[in-house]
Formats: C-alpha cells, structure tokens, sequence
C-alpha cells in the first residue's frame, strides 16, 4: 500500500516489465533459475515460492533462484505461502545500498529481510521476517509521509550521525543491528539472492526510489517437506510442543507474557482483519490523486475502525 504509488511511477517509466514473461530453468531435479524479465517482484517471487514447493513435494527440497526482479514486499508473504502448502521455508532477497558493512562509512549493503517459518500443528506457526537493520526501511518512509519522528539508533544522517529525522534518515543510512551480526546478515542476503542468482550485487542492486534504471533484484526460495527428515504429525506435533514451552518461559520485568515469532504480528493481523487498515491523511491523498489520474473509483474508506 505505502509503495503504490512508486510501482505504478515505474511501470509507467518502463522501469517495470508489466507484461513480463517468466522463464525457469531447471538445473537439477530439486533447484531451478527463474528469470523475472524486470516483472513486478511480488509476482517473480509467488511463483518461484510455487516451483519451489512443487519440487519439495516430490523430492522433499526445492530450491529456485530468481534475477532480473523486483521488489517484492513483505518476505513473509511467501514464507506464509509455504506453510500453507506445509512446507518449512527460507526466503532471501536483496536491495539498493542502504547500510555501510561494520566497520564502514560508505553504504554498500542492502537491508532486506530474512524470512524463514515452519508449520505447526495447533499452536502458531513459526513464522521469522527480520531486517538486518535495526528497522525496516518502510517504517522510516512511513514517518517521513506521516511528518513522524523516528527514535534514535534506528538510523543516521547523512553525515552518519544518529538522528530523529526521518527525512534525514532517508538521505542518510539505515543501523545495522546488532553491529557485526547485522552486517553479517545483510552480506549473507547479498549471496543468497544476488550472488547465487546472477543478479546484481554489493552496492549494485538499482535503487528504486532514486535511479531510472531496472532494480535487477535477486531472491532465493528453499521449501523443505518435513516429512523428508520424520513425519509431518510428528514434526508439526513437535512444533506445538516447542511454542508451548516458549509459552511457557517465566516473562521477565516488563512483560506479560513471552511470544513465538511471528506471534505479534499475527495477532495484528486479526485484528486489523475486524478493524480495517489505518491510515493517514497523506495515504489517503495518494490514494484519491492516483484514482483521479487513471480513471478509477476512489479507494472508499471509513474515519472510524469497523466491527
């Protein structure tokens, strides 16, 4: 929602191939290359998670790389499409330069996240979205639209100094968490999207807030069938005996209660479910100028939460 109006910019600047025509290659029984054709990333990505599964299904692992992409959103998105198909999964993508490499001043690294999920059988699925960064860089951009400020140690200035400016921010870099662990993170993405892909690389991926030119994103997709390794039952019964005990961890100072990964967002999500989305008013105006503009009814919206 936050990026559509940069989607519909860059397929109208014929820096996105709306019409794309995916094209895979099978390299071994298990692993295959998708090449996007410069497509939407969110569709590049859906079905090399589905090639992925359907190899998975058959030989109990798939693996599909994919270049010539784009971004392609919410990482979970597809680790979500695996469990629903049963499937553990691991997700990698990579991006523009937004982060420097510990130790560094100048940016080269991407902040993607890392996603990964395992199904459960009645407890929550296991479902892991992180950003080498401290935070995404989305909710930065949300601030900036919003006229928000952002708490220090999420990013720097442009002059690396830590600040409350998201505008700032955005010019600036992103914080690596963790330090070294982060920027670890962060070139383990670059490998296993960009690397591995033949896609671009290390400062190389095309920036698509800042430079006409195609992103050429690269993602990685792993399904694993876990009844490749014991039974599914058995897995996911084990699984729920894993959230469980997490459960039931004593909470420390501070806390109510100890959480699964995965779970908060979870629960917002049914929430927002009943609820709606929340918006701003700047969301609300890109939303009415892009109706406008081509002709289509306006996103009807609500000043107050539903149910």
């Amino acid at each position: 929602m936050a990026r559509l109006q940069q989607y519909v910019e860059r397929v109208n600047s014929d820096l996105v191939n709306a019409k794309a025509e995916l094209k895979f290659t099978e390299k071994t029984p298990v692993a295959a290359h998708l090449d996007g054709d410069n497509g939407f990333g969110f569709i590049v990505a859906t079905k090399g998670m589905e090639n992925a599964i359907k190899r998975a299904e058959t030989y109990g692992i798939g693996i599909v790389t994919a270049s010539h992409s784009n971004h392609f959103g919410m990482a979970a998105t597809y680790v979500i499409q695996a469990l629903d198909a049963g499937m553990i999964s691991l997700v990698f993508t990579n991006s523009a330069k937004q982060m420097p490499p510990f130790g560094g001043k100048d940016t080269l690294l991407g902040i993607s996240p890392f996603a990964a999920g395992a199904p459960s059988k009645d407890e929550i699925p296991y479902i892991l979205d992180m950003a080498p960064s401290v935070v995404a860089k989305g909710k930065i951009r949300k601030a900036a639209r919003r006229g928000e400020k952002i708490p220090l140690g999420w990013a720097y200035d442009e002059n690396g100094k830590p600040t409350e400016d998201a505008k700032a921010a955005l010019n600036g870099s992103m914080a690596p968490i963790g330090g070294p662990k982060g920027s670890g993170i962060a070139i383990l993405m670059d490998i296993m999207s960009g690397v591995l892909s033949g896609a671009e690389f290390g400062g190389q991926v095309g920036d698509q807030y800042m430079e006409a030119r195609p992103q050429n994103v690269g993602h990685c997709f792993i399904a694993i069938k876990p009844d490749v390794f014991i039974g599914t039952e058995e897995f996911t019964s084990r699984m729920d005996t894993l959230v469980q005990r997490v459960h039931g961890v004593t909470p420390a100072e501070g806390f109510k209660e100890v959480l699964f990964p995965g779970e908060p967002e979870h629960r917002l999500s049914l929430e927002r479910s009943k609820q709606g989305l929340p918006y701003a008013e700047a969301e609300k105006k890109m939303f009415d100028e892009l109706a406008e503009r081509y002709g289509v009814p306006a996103l009807a919206l609500s000043s107050t939460p539903f149910g």
